[in-house]
């Protein structure tokens, strides 16, 4: 029965993942509270937040801490089931609710809008940073942002970047978002004008990825992250975090919050950047596939 269960798991969370961690580190980090009390015992910035089963202490905490807030489930990835940014308590209402469908223990943060990053720390080095965009184009002052998706969309065909950068679709959740800026379809954004199409950063959703210098992070930051890695005596890690400045600036230098980790990463986003040149990660395949992991079948 828990064969069954890991591979139903396996392959609807985490279809495509790396796993390069034995099941104690996997187990270690799985869950986001797990995570936030990492980064709470090496003195890096994280969201306040807490775990809920009851949508009141959900209430009790928006009370508490104020809007925005952010609510996801407490073991999940890909965005599934985040709400985000909530700013009323209507919105907190159908947040606490709705997020039960994909985990039972759910996670309630304060949000912070900046700089989304994923940095994939390895036991040989820092092997790629990515920044993360939510879908969006960028006016012409005059193409409607019908036509500008479909202009990104061929884009996206003709650099190959499906199935791991998918196009961006024209569906009710775009629609809707597009109202909320007071816009649709059929308006024609001004010349260099940047539209959201979305708030989650989720590649179904056709957000997009950009590669980064890992030359631009700063030593302190560096230490940082290996910390997290050494903390969990980890193979590697995605680490996830958001900067109101970027990955350059010391993260206790500006405001800055770490998300969450990962110990099986999606790698394949690093191979297929929307924007910046795709890095030879072949030296970190090498080492990482010569690590012999034995309870893989295991969760």
């Amino acid at each position: 029965m828990t064969h069954w269960l890991y591979r139903f798991l396996s392959r609807f969370f985490l279809s495509g993942c790396s796993d390069y961690n034995p099941l104690r580190v996997r187990r270690a980090c799985r869950s986001k509270a797990q995570a936030r009390i990492a980064f709470e015992k090496n003195n890096l910035p994280y969201a306040q937040g807490r775990t809920f089963i009851n949508p009141v202490d959900a209430f009790k905490f928006a009370k508490k801490n104020k809007f925005p807030l952010v609510i996801k489930p407490n073991v999940g990835g890909f965005s599934r089931g985040a709400y985000f940014p909530i700013n009323s308590y209507t919105e907190l209402l159908i947040a606490s609710i709705g997020v039960k469908k994909w985990w039972p223990v759910s996670i309630i943060e304060q949000y912070l809008l900046g700089k989304n990053y994923r940095v994939v720390m390895t036991k040989f080095g820092v092997m790629s940073i990515l920044r993360r965009y939510p879908p969006f184009v960028i006016g012409d002052g005059v193409n409607d942002i019908d036509q500008l998706i479909d202009d990104e969309n061929l884009i996206r065909v003709k650099m190959n970047l499906a199935p791991i950068v998918h196009s961006i679709p024209k569906n009710l959740s775009i629609k809707q978002h597009l109202k909320k800026q007071k816009m649709k379809l059929s308006s024609v954004p001004n010349i260099g004008q940047k539209i959201y199409l979305h708030h989650k950063i989720a590649l179904k959703l056709g957000s997009s990825v950009e590669i980064i210098d890992k030359n631009i992070l700063t030593e302190k930051n560096r230490q940082d992250l290996n910390k997290i890695l050494s903390f969990f005596d980890a193979n590697i890690l995605g680490i996830d975090v958001i900067c109101n400045q970027g990955i350059e600036v010391d993260f206790n230098a500006q405001a800055c919050i770490f998300l969450e980790l990962n110990s099986r990463p999606f790698l394949a986003m690093h191979n297929k950047p929307r924007y910046g040149k795709s890095e030879d990660l072949s030296a970190f395949y090498h080492q990482l596939n010569k690590i012999q992991i034995f309870d893989h079948e295991k969760y």
